[in-house]
């Protein structure tokens, strides 16, 4: 990152490290938020960085915002950061106004909404933090095609819900409501390249939770004593360590080369490859980690599972491994020809499918 990033990083982790602790994580699981915290985002400008100055942002990057959105999730900071952040960066993207307000979005698969002369019509589940927001950005469908829709939540019947890890996972339901905004017609591979950065915002938040727990952990077998010992001069739970720290490094490897390739306008599938190898690095890290803390790490009074319960929640959220995996495959079956084996074999260091600079 340049120095510009570095600092970023520094001010938003000071600031999470600050305001952040376990019992604020914890109003969540009472239905609440921490607005507190979303107003010292805004007032340090960390709400507007990916927004261009024209826009009235910052003039940042995708690698600013996603390596903000990576520290939200390493803090599971209770607020709509990558909701209102990701809103705003999408209709920017499709040239529409970005907004002040806080947001959220939801990109439905199953085509949930459609439109209609302006109106929304349609109900979309596990909206995340809708009841606390006042916009919603989403996907609508019009006998033209596919549309990105911003529409004001105060329209809409809204029914309260949440995810695994108690966050707000609302249903949201209009009926011939009328949108504030709406773009042209979306061709198919710019509705893939949303659904794209939609799963690259994911995978930030993942790699925080990721990160943390491996901090977690190591620092629970320092304090943890066993026959007089601290556990982590055990070799089986030094076993355990070692595995951890590599699934980290390589959740952190596969998060830069997901921003690298953003930043170069070639994502081309490093968003998918990354996604399918975190369900197995989820896997990895949350059992090891449990196996690790024993039963303390799923009581109320310790932080490991607000972590762990965010991972499993946030990895069935967007476009699933199993979209990510027939994306993978159709393209090396429409690339190889007849020898599949020939094809993949036949990459360079600059392989575009590969995706690393020679």
């Amino acid at each position: 990152m340049s120095e510009m990033k570095d600092m970023i990083v520094d001010v938003v982790e000071r600031m999470l490290k600050e305001k952040v602790d376990k019992d604020l994580v914890d109003t969540v699981e009472q239905g609440n938020w921490a607005p507190e915290l979303w107003e010292l985002f805004k007032e340090n400008g960390m709400t507007a960085v990916a927004i261009s100055e024209g826009n009235g942002g910052a003039g940042g990057d995708i690698e600013d915002l996603l390596n903000i959105v990576r520290l939200t999730g390493k803090y599971a900071a209770p607020i709509p950061f990558i909701e209102t952040t990701f809103a705003n960066y999408l209709l920017q993207f499709t040239q529409l106004q970005v907004i002040e307000d806080l947001a959220t979005y939801m990109l439905c698969p199953n085509q949930a909404f459609t439109l209609e002369n302006g109106k929304l019509t349609g109900e979309a589940i596990q909206v995340p933090w809708a009841r606390h927001t006042k916009h919603l950005v989403t996907l609508a469908n019009s006998t033209e095609g596919t549309h990105l829709v911003e529409i004001n939540l105060s329209q809409a019947e809204i029914k309260l819900g949440k995810n695994l890890a108690s966050e707000p996972r609302d249903t949201v339901l209009f009926q011939h409501a009328t949108a504030s905004q709406v773009s042209a017609v979306l061709p198919a591979d710019k509705v893939h390249t949303i659904t794209t950065l939609n799963s690259a915002f994911q995978l930030a938040l993942m790699t925080g939770a990721i990160d943390k727990i491996n901090d977690l952990t190591i620092q629970y077998t320092k304090e943890r004593e066993q026959f007089g010992r601290p556990i982590h001069r055990f070799q089986l739970v030094q076993q355990h360590i070692v595995n951890l720290a590599g699934e980290t490094a390589i959740a952190l490897a596969a998060f830069n080369n997901v921003t690298e390739a953003l930043q170069m306008n070639s994502q081309n599938s490093e968003v998918a490859y990354a996604c399918i190898r975190f369900e197995e690095i989820i896997q990895a890290v949350t059992t090891i980690a449990h196996q690790v803390h024993a039963a303390i790490g799923t009581t109320h009074e310790h932080s490991l599972h607000q972590f762990t319960r965010r991972l499993w929640s946030w990895r069935d959220e967007g476009a699933s491994t199993s979209y990510w995996t027939q994306v993978v495959a159709t393209q090396l079956l429409e690339k190889s020809g007849d020898s599949l084996w020939g094809y993949l074999t036949s990459f360079s260091a600059s392989s575009p499918l590969l995706n690393v600079e020679a």
